[in-house]
């Protein structure tokens, strides 16, 4: 096992084995996100594409709340003093962030509980799955504050996740989706009551964590690369990506376990 121990100044970070769990913690404001929380967090996922041991991420807040986006405070403030350069620099580091998460190769589970707001939401709407609770609330609200819904790749990636039509009702309304309409519309795999959510999201990550690594690294870029493509590209695409993977020894680790009616025991080579 790798010494990865990261000491985050604002968030917490705890290791299960092979899984990873980053924690918003600020309770007492819903989680909110400040200009450092968005670098540290970036930052993260940047150094976690080269961390071969943790397989798989869960993020989630404390509190009984996921995150209430920027804080209004420490971000909305001060932006309003910006000039355009430093606006464009915070905006550019937001969606580093976003792009980190999509690079980032290990599968990432959203634990999203309570309020998942603005920014929260975009945290929720970047990761690879998305658990939530009955009374979860997740609002893409940045025309209500005078913005553009197309914020850290709202507009690209939420209607590959809902649908065109209901991505452009959640971006130009701001309202909130109800936890049972996200399940209803794909955005949440499902809704687990608020006390089983930590256990719903660390089973599910160790699930994915006890799989083939290389080869899931593979599915999530590929599932992030092929959408722009034509089907035929995408197959050519595919063909390659497959025959990488048939060159890993997990590959052969379960034909051997199927041979021997086995359960193959990948390690991620």
């Amino acid at each position: 096992m790798s010494e990865f121990a990261p000491e985050p100044r604002h968030f917490n970070w705890q290791r299960s084995d092979q899984v990873g769990v980053v924690t918003l913690n600020r309770p007492e404001r819903k989680n909110p996100l400040t200009f450092d929380s968005y670098a540290e967090l970036r930052d993260l996922f940047r150094t976690l594409a080269g961390v071969a041991d943790i397989r798989a991420i869960v993020l989630t807040g404390a509190g009984g709340n996921f995150c209430s986006g920027g804080d209004v405070h420490e971000i909305i403030g001060p932006l309003t003093q910006l000039d355009v350069t430093g606006l464009l620099r915070f905006t550019q580091m937001t969606g580093d962030l976003v792009k980190a998460m999509r690079h980032c190769p290990q599968p990432i589970i959203a634990a999203v509980d309570g309020v998942a707001a603005g920014a929260g939401a975009i945290l929720a709407m970047a990761s690879d799955f998305r658990i939530g609770t009955p009374r979860t609330k997740t609002a893409f609200l940045f025309t209500r504050v005078g913005l553009a819904g197309c914020d850290m790749g709202a507009c690209a990636l939420l209607p590959r996740i809902i649908g065109q039509g209901r991505a452009a009702e959640l971006l130009y309304t701001g309202r909130a989706m109800e936890a049972q309409e996200g399940r209803d519309w794909g955005f949440f795999n499902r809704l687990v009551p608020s006390e089983e959510l930590p256990a719903a999201a660390l089973a599910l990550a160790t699930q994915i964590a006890a799989g083939p690594t290389f080869a899931h690294a593979m599915t999530k870029r590929m599932l992030h690369a092929e959408w722009d493509m034509p089907i035929d590209q995408a197959i050519d695409a595919e063909a390659a990506a497959q025959a990488i993977c048939m060159q890993t020894e997990d590959f052969r680790r379960a034909y051997r376990a199927f041979v021997a009616k086995q359960k193959p025991q990948f390690e991620g080579n």
